[in-house]
């Protein structure tokens, strides 16, 4: 299924009669960094919790043949769906290379977990070459940069073998340095797989951004290019109108690096 697109249909979200997501549809496919942008409260992440299994919704959300909806939280990661969160889970008392291993496991039967090592996994190496994070093999997780703690929750998916990254605000708190490294590490992991990215930040999403969803109020705004959506008369009202002095700025710059 490596080729497989992430078909998401009316997708609908109820909360006690509050609806927080009504009726998103988008896709998302290999070869792109696909963003969900929006002010706070769009659906953003209730859109990925929904996919994930960690809240009851209604339509489709389709990876190649198989519906991901109504299926349990561990049989949607196993069909190769993976996701991150605004705080990254990982164990702070363990290496670099002992959470890679723990996330490898899953692949693995149980006499080899017990057998004593004799070499890293090939595939705990790709994830480290690809991630920058080979230098930090025998590095407690606690003491990662918070960058580096991300990039190591990405690579947890890696050695997985996820064919679906949904990524939860992966560079809020990261320097600048960070984000780049990260947006190109995006880029890199996204060739052969789908990767779909919440954020606020508007600078990161230019920069890196293959196509774009809009959510507002739970709904889809507008699609298409970073281009395309940022000229939509839609947008510039909500995020120059009512999303507030902080993202009003950052949209008003990218708008003007735009134009």
């Amino acid at each position: 299924m490596t080729g497989a697109s992430l078909v998401v249909t009316d997708l609908r979200v109820e909360f006690s009669g509050f609806v927080a997501v009504g009726g998103v549809s988008f896709d998302a496919h290999p070869g792109e960094v696909r963003f969900l942008i929006g002010p706070n409260g769009a659906g953003k992440t209730t859109c990925i919790d929904a996919i994930t299994g960690l809240t009851k919704a209604t339509g489709s959300a389709r990876h190649g043949d198989q519906e991901l909806l109504g299926r349990p939280v561990h049989k949607i990661v196993r069909l190769g769906v993976g996701r991150t969160f605004q705080t990254a889970s990982v164990f702070d008392e363990l290496t670099v290379l002992q959470n890679l291993d723990i996330a490898a496991g899953r692949h693995r039967s149980s006499f080899s977990l017990l057998r004593a090592r004799r070499g890293v996994d090939p595939s705990i190496e790709h994830a480290l070459e690809e991630t920058g994070l080979t230098g930090e093999l025998t590095t407690p997780a606690g003491i990662l940069s918070h960058g580096q703690k991300q990039w190591l929750e990405i690579a947890m998916l890696l050695v997985q073998d996820a064919k679906v990254l949904l990524l939860d605000e992966p560079v809020a708190g990261m320097s600048q340095d960070e984000r780049t490294a990260t947006g190109e590490l995006l880029q890199r992991i996204a060739a052969k797989r789908i990767v779909l990215v919440v954020e606020h930040d508007m600078d990161f999403m230019r920069r890196f951004a293959t196509r774009v969803t809009v959510l507002h109020q739970g709904q889809v705004l507008s699609q298409g290019t970073v281009a395309e959506v940022q000229a939509d008369p839609k947008v510039q009202e909500v995020y120059l109108g009512t999303a507030g002095a902080a993202t009003t700025a950052a949209m008003a710059v990218v708008l003007e690096k735009e134009g």
